[in-house]
């Protein structure tokens, strides 16, 4: 595995039944980044995140995390390793308690040390005040934006080195689009590698270090965000100045960096 690098999928092909949909996707994600993955309707974006995540097996390819070979590797066991996944739509299980999303959210760590169990919990309630009021209410009963949290910290019950993100502010309203590039980036801040996939670029730009493009399956342009060629991104994503007015303000929207020691 290159040096640096927490996911490496690597020519991967994958699909449904007699449809491929990806046609040899290459897509590299440092740890400690947050990589997003942008692109049109159809372009293969949730499906990359599904194969990552291992409830879509790949056709073709190598996935390698943490020096690991997961390729044909069941969805848990990724779990087990460090994955951890917000399906699109979030998918709580609303007729369970928000108490209980946690708890199946924890199960890798349950078997693996229950101990940790109640720290775990805590920890998640303490990044999420909402929850802690909601311990006992039916999921399905939860504002969009309290859903979102859940589903950001049923995946960090886990405690994962990688939480993929797929699609997290579809169908909710702007205010709490903010909260929840706030979560985010406080999640990336605790050492969690985000690999994103969203139609909002705007907000995918705000949050990411790395910028993929998608076309056709295939990852058609990468970058850092900072040094990202605007008028390429906005070229491949079809949407013109508005686009490239949106990048133009990243640079200084970009999480701040570091200064050198």
């Amino acid at each position: 595995m290159s040096e640096g690098m927490v996911l490496q999928m690597d020519r991967i092909v994958a699909g449904f039944g007699r449809q491929t949909v990806l046609h040899g996707v290459d897509l590299h994600v440092r740890r400690g980044e947050v990589a997003a993955v942008f692109g049109l309707n159809g372009a293969g974006k949730s499906v990359t995140m599904k194969v990552a995540a291992g409830l879509v097996p790949a056709r073709g390819g190598r996935i390698v995390f943490d020096g690991h070979d997961i390729t044909d590797l069941a969805a848990e066991d990724r779990v087990g390793l460090g994955v951890a996944n917000v399906p699109q739509g979030r998918q709580v299980f609303a007729g369970l308690t928000v108490e209980q999303n946690l708890r199946l959210g924890a199960l890798t760590l349950r078997r693996r040390d229950r101990s940790r169990y109640a720290a775990v919990l805590e920890r998640v309630l303490d990044a999420f005040p909402v929850l802690r009021t909601k311990l006992q209410a039916p999921a399905g009963t939860l504002s969009g934006g309290q859903q979102a949290s859940l589903a950001v910290g049923r995946a960090l019950m886990s405690e994962p080195a990688l939480m993929l993100v797929d699609e997290p502010t579809a169908g909710l309203a702007p205010s709490i689009v903010e909260e929840l590039l706030v979560t985010l980036r406080a999640v990336n801040a605790t050492g969690v590698t985000i690999l994103l996939v969203e139609q909002n670029v705007g907000f995918g730009l705000r949050l990411a270090d790395t910028a993929h493009v998608m076309q056709r399956g295939r990852i058609v342009h990468r970058g850092a965000v900072a040094d990202l060629d605007r008028e390429r991104l906005a070229e491949l994503l079809g949407v013109g100045r508005l686009l490239t007015r949106t990048v133009s303000g990243t640079g200084s929207a970009v999480r701040p960096q570091p200064e050198p020691a």
